[in-house]
Formats: structure tokens, sequence, C-alpha cells
């Protein structure tokens, strides 16, 4: 994208014009010496000294030329078909193979390119061109290493009235300056002189923000565009979305409208991939998940509603409170909802109803997080409630792997972005957890007390190295990994991937076992039901209830005189012989 930007500069704020001429030089004053002034002269040792009007000034002026660049290639799988063939229809490709083998030239040029080959074939058998001498992944050491994180800089919010840090966003290219937005959470309760203002900071330098951004409401989310770092996007509290470009200021260039905006808080939005890296599409409590194009933000191109029904009732939908896309899976997307399930929905289906894949039910409360592993895409992270859950897409009922139930409330969670088995979770009571569930999954690999208050926002820098954490007075805390967090370890992938498989497999055969018992449990009601039923439907059915239902009766009622009896006799025997005892007591006492 080339970018053109014009100074311009009034001749008014030049000064004067210089009007320079060829002229011989001329006196303009004389001034003679006076000879009273020779007595105050000191006379001292020479010393130079150059003297100038204005202050030294350079110009350097530096041009590269211009390379203008043109993207055009060929599927070599497909070979190289005729511009009128497309390679995906059978039928054509057919046709059109058909119609060269029949050609005069056909024969003649397979019969030219046969040595050629048997050339390359025989040079393979000696030396093999195609051999990989590196694997994918270089062998990389197991690092002895404790973890640990160290604390590298606070941001604090600059303004007086603290607020929530509700999220953080790292820049796409260098991982120097970081996104945050910052929002009062609270429902019906913003106190006066709360500032509007969410930033952009260079980490190199936390003591005042780089960018300052001016969105027309709170920011609940925001998020650096992959594409080009320059573009941002949020979602305010009011439920519009806002656009912004840095190199134009803080000021945002779009912003949607109220009448086509959501009309709860975006709790998220997320960029697209796309061809012209200008999609995002958000999501927010309304239940609706709408998608824009930050060129044209007057209304939303698409809008999908979270009614679990499947027939788009906004009244009945789900609040939409986290998102997940991936890139290499465009047309899937995930929702999770306030009310603790994930959504999966598919963004190509033809009607509404289909868009609506499948429900995870797991949390009981909202799902604040959720984010696929960028290492096995098939399974996710979600956080809610008191726990930490690792899902997999083939299992509807319930998660693979969770963590037990702590005594705080998880607030966000996110994964490692070079160790597939490591993802961060920070809590309510100022801890970050960090988690190596090839280690360990009862308990945490490290926990640090961050700061005093609650935890709201995290998020990891791409090179693994950094790690953000936003509080609720508003101050963004930098770690530092250890090398042993951010860097992969021997054998880590395959592990992992043998680890999810077995408890994807225990999971899907404990529910079979509880769907085969839940079934017999059902046939066995059945048939009770339809004894009873037969039952009733016989001739004498109620007189030989009534008359079965006095015989136990009478029977229980027996039953109990009898042990009452029997305990009366106890009692008496027992009182007898406790008197003959006072009187022989008494006779031999006399």
């Amino acid at each position: 994208m080339e970018v053109v930007h014009v100074y311009s500069k009034r001749r008014s704020e030049f000064g004067r014009q210089c009007l320079l001429s060829d002229r011989p030089a001329e006196l303009l004053v004389d001034i003679p010496p006076d000879p009273s002034l020779a007595r105050h002269f000191v006379q001292r040792s020479p010393r130079d000294r150059a003297l100038q009007a204005c202050g030294d000034m350079s110009e350097h002026e530096v041009n590269t030329l211009r390379f203008e660049s043109d993207s055009s290639g060929m599927n070599h799988l497909e070979g190289g078909w005729p511009k009128d063939i497309n390679p995906q229809e059978m039928e054509q490709t057919i046709r059109f193979r058909k119609k060269v083998e029949k050609d005069e030239g056909y024969i003649a040029s397979i019969l030219q390119l046969g040595p050629a080959m048997e050339r390359c074939i025989l040079q393979n058998n000696g030396v093999n061109i195609y051999q990989e001498f590196f694997s994918e992944e270089p062998d990389v050491e197991e690092s002895l290493e404790a973890p640990a994180a160290n604390t590298v800089s606070l941001l604090r919010d600059p303004q007086q009235v603290k607020r929530t840090v509700s999220s953080l966003s790292w820049h796409p290219d260098d991982g120097r300056k970081l996104a945050a937005s910052y929002c009062c959470l609270q429902f019906q309760r913003r106190p006066a002189g709360l500032s509007l203002d969410s930033y952009v900071w260079d980490i190199e330098n936390p003591n005042r923000p780089e960018v300052t951004l001016k969105p027309p409401s709170m920011l609940v989310s925001l998020q650096y565009n992959p594409k080009d770092p320059h573009t941002l996007a949020g979602g305010c509290y009011c439920g519009k979305i806002a656009f912004w470009d840095t190199r134009r200021g803080g000021q945002p260039v779009e912003v949607s409208s109220a009448e086509q905006s959501h009309r709860d808080p975006a709790y998220k939005v997320v960029w697209l991939q796309s061809k012209t890296g200008t999609d995002t599409f958000s999501a927010s409590t309304d239940g609706q998940v709408l998608w824009w194009d930050v060129r044209k933000l007057s209304e939303p191109s698409e809008r999908l509603v979270l009614d679990p029904g499947r027939e788009g009732n906004l009244d009945r939908a789900l609040g939409g409170v986290s998102l997940e896309f991936e890139p290499t899976m465009p047309t899937k997307f995930m929702v999770g909802t306030e009310q603790g399930a994930v959504v999966s929905c598919n963004r190509k289906a033809k009607t509404a109803a289909e868009k609506l894949v499948c429900v995870y039910e797991g949390h009981h409360g909202p799902v604040y997080a959720l984010q696929r592993n960028p290492f096995f895409p098939k399974n996710f992270l979600t956080v809610g409630d008191w726990t930490a859950r690792i899902w997999s897409e083939d299992l509807k009922e319930s998660s693979i792997i969770w963590s037990r139930y702590q005594t705080s409330y998880l607030m966000d969670a996110c994964w490692s972005t070079v160790r597939p088995s490591v993802f961060f979770s920070v809590k309510m009571d100022g801890t970050l957890d960090i988690w190596d569930v090839l280690l360990r999954q009862n308990e945490p690999t490290l926990s640090l007390k961050v700061c005093e208050e609650a935890l709201h926002s995290l998020q990891l820098q791409d090179q693994g190295r950094l790690l953000a954490c936003g509080s609720q007075l508003g101050g963004t805390t930098l770690l530092e990994l250890s090398t042993g967090l951010s860097t992969i370890q021997r054998d880590e992938k395959s592990l992992l991937a043998t680890m999810l498989e077995r408890e994807t497999k225990r999971e899907k055969i404990l529910e079979a076992r509880q769907r085969e018992l839940r079934l017999k449990e059902r046939s066995r009601s059945e048939q009770s039901r339809e004894e009873e039923v037969g039952l009733e439907d016989g001739n004498h059915a109620p007189d030989q209830l009534i008359a079965k239902a006095e015989s136990d009766f009478y029977s229980v009622v027996e039953v109990e005189l009898r042990k009452r009896r029997d305990q009366e006799d106890l009692n008496h025997q027992e009182k007898e012989v406790s008197e003959e005892k006072e009187v022989e007591e008494t006779s031999s006492s006399l």
C-alpha cells in the first residue's frame, strides 16, 4: 500500500525573500579610534573564536527509486492450463487432455522429453537431490532452567480516575508497541471525571503513551490489524465500532452509526483474513455477531443472531463475550457466550440456521477467554468461572482436560506462541498462573503475585518473550519470561499431540459408556411403565392391588406389635430381677 503525505507551508512563514545582486564593495560606516578608551584596554593572549549570527543548520535529502512489483504465478500442481480451461472442472480437463493426445506433435514431444527425464532419474538415483538434510524443526536441547518471570516495567493509566485495562494488543511487526483499551466495566457506575481515552504505548518509554486514541465511548476491546500495523479496530461500550490510522492521529477515521451497531458493549473485535485486510467482525452481549468493512462502517455487511433454536430470535439469543478466528480456517469461527457455552459457527453456510454448527457447554459463568492452540487448531482453550478447560472439536459433551476449581475467578487466558503445551491465565486476586500440561495438569507450573488488585486482561507477544497483564486500576505489568518458557522443548509438539489424542479417545470411550447406561435406564423405565399399564388393563387389577396393599399393611402392623410385646416382656423380666436383688440385699443387711 503506497502512502503519500503532502507537507505544505505558507509563504509568509519563510520570512523576507532574499534578493542577491553582484556589485562592488562599498563603505557603509567609518568609526575612527577614540584615544580616551586606550587606558581601559587590557592586553590578553591571542585566541581565535568563530561567530555566527544564526544557529548551525544542515540539510540532507535522500530519495530512493520507486519500485513497482506485480505478483503473478501458476499452480504447478495443476500444470499450465490455458486461460479458458478451469482446472477445478473435471469435464473441461478431461476434454482438453483428449484433445491434446490426439494432436500429431504430442507423441513427438513425449519421445523428445523421454531422454531428458531418464537422465534426471539416473542422477537422482546417484545423488538424492530431494533429500532433507535438516528436519522441519531444529533439535532443541531441553532447558533445565526453572520457569520464572521477571517484571520489566509498569504502564500506568495517566488519568486521575483509574479505569480497568479491558484488552491488550501487541504490534504485529516488532512487538515494541502495545495498544491498551481502558473502560469502566461496572454497569451504571461511571464516576465523575472519567476519561474516554485509550493509548498506544512504546514499551521502551513507559512514562507517557505514544498515541492517545479518542473514541466516541470507552473502549472495551482494541485490536491491531495483522496486515497493516498502522491501523486498529475497537469496540466501544455503547456498541459502536471505531477504526483508527495512527498516521492520522488519535481521532478515529471511521465510526459506525448507532442505529446499525450493537445494542450492548462490543466485547470483542477480531480482524478477518481477507485480500483487502479491512474486514472485521464483532460480538456483543446483545446476541449478535456483525461483520464490517472498516472502509465503510455505515452498516454491517452481514449479521448473525446466536439463537440456539436456530430461528433468529433475538430475545432468546446468547450474549457473545469472546471471539476466536483462526486464519488457517477462514470459514470457521467460535463465540464464547455469557451463559457459559461456546458456539461453533460456519460463515459459508447457506442459511442462518446452518451457520450455528454446534454448542459446547462446560462453564457456569461467562466465557471470558477463547483461543485455539496455534500448533493444534482442533483443540481450543476456554476460561470461565473458576476453571480453565481444553476442548477438542470432535467432542461436544465435555472437555478433555480441565483444571481444578480455583479460589478466585479466572478472567483471561492465552496460549504460548512458541510452546504448544504452555498457556497462561490471570485471576481476580492478582495472580498469574503459568500452566504446562505436559509437566502437570492438577496445578500450575508457576504462580506469580503480579499486583494487589484484580487482573482482567492478558496478552503474549508474538515472539513469546514478553507478557502483558492488565489490572482493574489501569496498570499494565510487562513480564519477561525465562528461556524455558519461551523456547520450544525437545519432542514437545509430538508429545502433546499424543497426549491430546489419548485424552480425546478416553473421553469418547467414557461418553459412549454413559450413553449406553442412559439407554439401558430408559429402556428399563419404559418396560416397568408398560408392566404397570398392563396390570391396569386387567379385569381384577384394582381389587388385586387393594388386597395386596391391605395384606402388606396388616403384616407390617403385626410385626410391629410383636416387637412391642417382646420389648415389654423383656422390660418386665428385668424389673422383677432388679426387685429380687433389692430384697436379698436388705435381708443380708439385717
